[in-house]
């Protein structure tokens, strides 16, 4: 297996902000049917309607596609909408070519905003964007430079730096992995943030860095870890999406046939905790979050108000409170946590500057 040492720093992001709750009355339900359009509507009118693409990792990958669909289906939810035309939906990915038909077909539903979820829709919506100018287009993890298009970017590398200090801090064979999908800018940031942060608490730790070329295949997921688990590493942490379930299913295997088996996974995306569930145990150490569920609310909300952000970009780090380490529910002690809390605040603070490369 090949070994890298730690890299550079990553930035990283996570979506901050409350979602305001829109009230319509039934007077503005009728405007609704109407077919009153999303830059036209209010907050009072709640007249919208959003839907979402996802990449191969599928809708319910337990990551990046199953968070932001949480985030539309709660928005949804909240603003009396429902699944479907007028409404909120998605269409799943089967393949990379499914991209540009998916988008197509759900602009031509009419919806309000369509969102291509990940780096690898870059291109599909850019091509959507200059074929149909009227349609209001987003796009995470990538920038698309178009007057009706809202891009968001995340500073993944600093959520995986505090991953990386939690690793180091918690490992006890001083053998760590990572697992990634895709070679990829995204995946990248987390990994380069990831080593940063082992590299600055015990520069003499090899993390085996291992890319799977998928987000959606669960068995190679699982062979990797196997391979790492055998070799010695402890702690594993997957940007891989689908992929990465298969981390998981290799930890709980190990775990259940040895309770005294010392494994771990650190999740990605969501708080993956309830993934890590092993009988009353859990071989979850904490996730990485990265609150994609909330820069999609947030966008609908503006849409919403009339002030859908196409041509813009906005980033989100730790220090908008986009990014973060999930409750470990005790898995991490407090005095490590401590140590990762001073960490958090000099990456706020600008004090640390995270690499989004590896060297």
């Amino acid at each position: 297996m090949t070994k890298r040492k730690f890299g550079l720093g990553l930035s990283l992001v996570l979506a901050a902000g409350t979602i305001l709750g829109a009230c319509g009355s039934k007077d503005e339900e009728t405007k609704k049917d109407e077919g009153s359009n999303a830059g036209t509507g209010t907050e009072e009118t709640a007249d919208i309607s959003i839907a979402m693409v996802t990449d191969v990792g599928g809708v319910d990958d337990k990551s990046f596609n199953q968070l932001a669909w949480e985030g539309i289906e709660a928005f949804g939810k909240e603003h009396g909408l429902k699944k479907g035309d007028g409404g909120y939906d998605y269409l799943q990915s089967q393949s990379d070519a499914d991209y540009i038909n998916n988008i197509t077909n759900l602009v031509r539903r009419d919806f309000d905003i369509v969102y291509g979820i990940g780096f690898l829709m870059e291109k599909p919506i850019t091509t959507i964007a200059e074929q149909q100018k009227d349609a209001q287009l987003a796009i995470i993890d990538a920038v698309v430079d178009a007057p009706n298009v809202a891009s968001v970017m995340f500073k993944e590398q600093e959520g995986s730096y505090l991953a990386g200090v939690a690793a180091a801090l918690m490992s006890e064979s001083k053998q760590i992995g990572f697992v990634g999908g895709m070679e990829i800018p995204v995946i990248e940031r987390f990994e380069a943030g990831f080593l940063a942060g082992v590299k600055a608490v015990d520069d003499t730790i090899e993390v085996d860095v291992q890319y799977t070329g998928k987000f959606d295949d669960a068995a190679l997921g699982k062979t990797t870890a196997n391979r790492m688990y055998s070799s010695g590493v402890d702690i594993i942490f997957h940007a891989a999406g689908g992929t990465g379930n298969g981390v998981f299913a290799e930890a709980k295997e190990r775990k259940t046939k040895d309770k005294d088996a010392n494994v771990w996974v650190i999740g990605v995306d969501s708080d993956q905790y309830e993934e890590g569930a092993v009988g009353d145990t859990n071989v979850t150490l904490t996730s990485m979050q990265k609150r994609v569920d909330v820069a999609v609310q947030n966008i609908a909300k503006e849409t919403m108000e009339g002030k859908f952000p196409g041509g813009k970009t906005v980033t989100y780090g730790l220090a908008e409170e986009g990014v973060q380490l999930a409750d470990s529910r005790g898995a991490i002690p407090e005095d490590v946590l401590a140590k990762i809390e001073e960490y958090s605040k000099k990456i706020a603070s600008g004090e640390i500057v995270v690499p989004e490369t590896v060297e």
